[in-house]
């Protein structure tokens, strides 16, 4: 399997791709294409917008590469997300796609676009505490869809985001269809009223209000709250899927972490 890397948002870090490559020379079962793109640095973004769209469609129009890994979150995807599904070359059709955090916006563009997609950690994961573990997490699901790397408790299809970004693209043209699956959610370095604000907006979503349920994920790294908020995570999201009328299904095993799981969002190995 060649899997290649690119990087529709941050930069890769140096010390991260070479820790991967290692990885994957070490399993033996695959073959890493790191693309120069996610080394350049334009501001925040790995290369200007035009850079970062052209990688990303030179791999999905590469017959010869299996599945594409976006290589770190940070911002920036949404800016190509729309472009980069348009008139898809068949060789598109044919590959995985895995990432999470702000590439959940282009897992949903993707998925809306008929691309098989997965939530799952990337390759600057490696640089967490535990990271080389969720890299290989990864690598055992993109290479042999080994079921140990999933999530474990997915009953039926499921989608998973980082709250704030599932907020912003609600509305927009990547917004995909979540009728009967389950929603996972997770976020980091919020306030605690950020949330709330945040969940106010995503539970009046007439089409989030069609999930079959919503689960939260790890929420990282909350911001102090002057004065302190009435409510922690878990009680507001249950609150605002009770005000919503959205079956609240409890804990699920993704986060910003080296813990995260994979979830395809196309209901394989269920």
């Amino acid at each position: 399997m060649k899997i290649a890397v690119v990087a529709p948002s941050c930069t890769l870090k140096p010390e991260a791709a070479q820790r991967v490559q290692a990885i994957v020379e070490g399993r033996g079962d695959c073959e890493l294409a790191i693309h120069p793109q996610c080394f350049l640095s334009d501001g925040h973004f790995a290369g200007a917008d035009s850079d970062r769209l052209a990688a990303l469609r030179e791999v999905m129009a590469d017959a010869s590469i299996d599945a594409v890994w976006f290589a770190r979150g940070g911002y920036g995807s949404n800016r190509i997300a729309q472009a980069a599904v348009v008139d898809l070359p068949a060789a598109a059709r044919t590959k995985t796609y895995i990432g999470y955090s702000d590439a959940g916006f282009l897992l949903a563009g993707m998925h809306k676009a008929g691309l098989n997609v997965a939530w799952g950690p990337m390759p600057q994961d490696v640089l967490r505490e535990g990271g080389e573990a969720a890299v290989q997490r990864a690598l055992d699901w993109l290479v042999h869809r080994d079921p140990s790397a999933l999530e474990p408790v997915l009953e039926r299809p499921a989608m998973a985001f980082n709250l704030t970004v599932l907020s912003n693209l609600l509305g927009t043209p990547l917004e995909p269809d979540f009728t009967g699956v389950d929603l996972l959610i997770e976020d980091l370095s919020e306030q605690l009223y950020r949330i709330d604000r945040t969940m106010f907006h995503v539970a009046a979503s007439t089409n989030v209000r069609r999930v079959a349920r919503l689960r939260l994920g790890r929420v990282h790294d909350i911001l102090e709250n002057d004065p302190e908020f009435a409510l922690g995570e878990s009680g507001i999201v249950e609150d605002w899927c009770a005000r919503s009328g959205i079956r609240f299904g409890g804990a699920a095993d993704i986060g910003h972490d080296a813990r995260n799981k994979v979830v395809p969002f196309t209901g394989e190995n269920r």
